[in-house]
């Protein structure tokens, strides 16, 4: 080992040595770079051919944007400010064009004269800066640019093919000051340990790691820049699945309760109870968990599927087995909202035999209990008590089920609901609870594609719930473009009106609470920015509005996450009864908020929800007998990405199809979480959609190798490799954002 830490110092050594300390300090505090192996692995974002420029045309607003262009025409102005009365103020108007389009670059003050003498017409160079609108047209204002100069003997030929990499630059450090630090250390990669074992590379035809990390920097063809690609997509792909498949391995050799289903207990009478049957799918999926409780080691199972796929009734039959062995099931959810809304419908649902203990519960009944950090002492104190002693079978809470003073009798089951929203410490934590590991469900009710179920739940099996339980509604949806047509938005409320007349209910979800932000009503520049700069509706003014305007006469109440948890239940009881006709809230209601008589949605500024969240929003309407209407209300242009991802959403019930959609114009670093935990991703080269045959390829490569030697006391290149990431992810790549 100490052979392979030899070769690695050059590449953990600090940029600062290497690139002097303001250099460094910039790449650390923007780009999260230390050292020379994270600055070598920050790979460029695209190339650019001189010959074959950026499109102008093309340029997002308010974005940081690099461009290779030419210089078409340069003024200087001259004028009077308060600054230089005397008519000494200028201005250096430059034109570049790249044949699609025109942009113009303005300098002012004392910042014209070296463009002024640098930016000719003719002159080529490349320019960083953040694009914005003046008088209705876009430029940069202030742009760094680096001049690109070709050697004398260059031909035009090879000036206009050279490929220039583009970094993923800043509006501190712009791309080719990362492209000139990169070629300090370039001469550093030839000592990269490489990870993968050379029977796999040789096998695939994969170039050595040295090669792939100066074709990556310094192509000389699209050839060598596909090279390095594909070796470098299998270095994350196959170090991520080693990973997961030795958390696998390792969660294999834990001893857990074996927990076999009996005939005759509390399952059989709740399942006699049961109006109705269940689907095929629900069928299957049950013997899948039931086969997993049955082994003495933990289950360990994802079950996802569509909103109303029934995920909850599985669940809960899983929990009603484990009591029926013995043990005990908790049911961790991600709000105190969704907590007592679990509990509420267990409890109807299993009727006399969640009375265990009471006067008139059923023979086989159990206690369930609800836990939550807002409940007062008394009946807090009393609920744990219920745990400890093991008078309780079941427990619903919120993460305050994971606090060390919670004890419980005999853990046999953890189901987790909505996953993404725990991550793997809160997952281990409960695990410590048992007397040995219990068994653990996750349910996710945002369909995965495959290859992130792989990579984000990697070290889960999965059982999937596509079929919807007979009964349920087909839901129409439809985008109301509220800028260009606003009497579309007038008839949205007439909709509203006639669904409550119909003797049903209604959500209008706003993306904010509304008593936090400046005053909205303060004056705004003009209509065209309206939408690009009014703040996002809320709650508490939508509801004030909507009461005294178009749902005047309706019984219209307020949900939203700041009001006190007895505040938030009475609402939703009162929702629930069908006491209130239009519930407006926010995303409190995107899961598990079951009400089957409401069949409408409208959703304002939908544009600034993301796609699984709008499909996890829909699902709420629709849930009984009755037709649902989901209107997706938006004031973005037609041909804007908003409003094409809207149109989306509304093409489509399917969760599978729209989570492809959302992964594709998503980054996948907030796809696997890393939005939220801060730390870089550790993909910056596979695309989970497009490289799904490299996945599952690494995936089963990953099991072979952990399998032959799990401690990779063979492998030292790949050790190193698996502990840089645990040591620089921590696993948060696990944590779901």
């Amino acid at each position: 080992m100490d052979l392979v830490r030899a070769l690695e110092e050059p590449l953990k050594q600090p940029l600062k040595s290497v690139l002097g300390p303001a250099t460094a300090k910039v790449m650390a505090e923007h780009l999260g770079l230390h050292t020379v192996g994270d600055l070598l692995h920050h790979y460029p974002r695209r190339y650019e051919e001189r010959g074959q420029l950026t499109h102008l045309a093309d340029l997002p607003m308010d974005e940081h944007v690099t461009v290779v262009a030419q210089v078409a025409d340069a003024r200087l102005h001259s004028f009077a400010s308060s600054k230089a009365p005397r008519g000494k103020g200028q201005r250096l108007e430059v034109t570049i064009t790249d044949g699609s389009g025109r942009l113009q670059l303005v300098f002012f003050g004392s910042g014209v004269h070296k463009p002024h003498k640098e930016l000719l017409p003719g002159t080529r160079a490349m320019f960083a800066g953040k694009v914005s609108l003046f008088n209705r047209r876009l430029q940069l204002a202030h742009p760094a640019y680096e001049l690109l100069k070709g050697d004398a003997e260059e031909t035009v030929e090879t000036w206009a093919g050279a490929l220039i990499p583009i970094y993923p630059a800043t509006a501190k450090l712009e791309s080719w000051k990362i492209g000139k630090a990169v070629q300090t250390v370039l001469p550093n990669a030839q000592e990269a340990v490489d990870p993968l074992p050379g029977s796999l590379r040789d096998g695939r035809g994969l170039v050595p790691l040295p090669e792939a990390l100066l074709k990556i920097h310094r192509p000389h063809t699209k050839a060598d820049i596909d090279d390095a690609r594909s070796r470098l997509k299998w270095d994350e792909a196959f170090v991520l699945q080693v990973a997961l498949a030795r958390r696998r391995h390792a969660d294999a050799q834990l001893p857990a309760v074996p927990r076999a289903a009996k005939p005759d207990g509390l399952l059989t009478a709740f399942d006699d109870r049961l109006p109705f049957t269940l689907t095929d799918g629900q069928q299957k999926v049950t013997r899948e968990i039931f086969d997993d409780l049955a082994t003495d080691h933990p289950m360990h199972r994802l079950l996802q599927g569509e909103v109303g796929s029934g995920k909850t009734l599985v669940a809960l039959r899983a929990m009603l087995t484990v009591v029926d062995a013995g043990g005990q099931a908790a049911m961790l959810a991600p709000t105190e909202v969704l907590a007592q809304q679990h509990h509420r419908s267990v409890v109807e649902m299993m009727g006399k035999l969640a009375e265990g203990g009471m006067l008139g519960g059923a023979e086989q009944a159990t206690k369930v209990v609800l836990l939550t950090g807002s409940m007062g002492t008394a009946a807090r104190r009393q609920a744990m008590l219920d745990l400890a002693t093991g008078e309780a079978g079941m427990v619903i809470g919120t993460h305050a089920l994971i606090e060390d003073k919670v004890q419980f009798h005999d853990l046999g089951l953890v189901v987790v609901d909505e996953q993404h929203r725990f991550g793997v410490e809160q997952r281990d934590a409960l695990r410590g609870k048992g007397k040995q590991p219990p068994h653990l469900l996750v349910m996710t009710a945002t369909p995965i594609p495959r290859t992130v179920a792989m990579t984000v739940f990697g070290d889960l099996e999965t059982s999937v719930l596509d079929q919807l339980p007979a009964g349920r509604s087909p839901i129409a949806s439809h985008v109301v473009p509220a800028a260009d047509k606003p009497h579309f938005l007038a008839r949205a409320w007439e909709r509203v009106r006639e669904e409550v007349e119909n003797g049903h209910q209604a959500y209008v979800v706003c993306p904010r609470i509304g008593d936090e932000e400046d005053d909205p009503k303060k004056s705004r520049k003009s209509a065209e920015d309206e939408a690009e700069k009014r703040p996002p509706l809320a709650v508490v003014e939508v509801a004030d509005q909507l009461a005294k305007g178009p749902l005047q006469g309706l019984k219209v109440e307020v949900l939203h996450g700041r009001m006190h948890p007895d505040d938030k239940d009475a609402v939703m009881r009162r929702f629930a009864a069908g006491e209130t006709d239009v519930l407006v809230a926010t995303t409190v209601i995107e899961v598990g908020v079951n009400v089957p008589n409401a069949t409408a949605m409208v959703i304002m500024d939908a544009d600034r929800f993301g796609v699984s969240q709008l499909h996890q929003l829909r699902g709420r309407v629709g849930r009984g007998s009755a037709a649902g209407l989901c209107l997706l209300v938006t004031e973005m242009p037609e041909a804007s990405p908003a409003r094409q991802r809207l149109n989306a959403v509304a093409a489509t019930l399917d969760g599978f199809e729209l989570s492809r959609i959302d992964l594709e114009q998503r980054r996948e670093g907030d796809v696997l979480g890393q939005a939220q935990s801060g730390a870089r991703t550790s993909l910056r080269m596979l695309a989970v959609i497009e490289d799904e045959e490299i996945i599952a390829e690494a995936r089963e490569e990953a099991a072979a190798v952990v399998a032959a030697d799990p401690d990779l006391e063979r492998l030292p290149g790949l050790r190193t490799a698996l502990d840089a990431l645990l040591d620089e992810e921590r696993e948060q790549y696990l944590e779901k954002g």
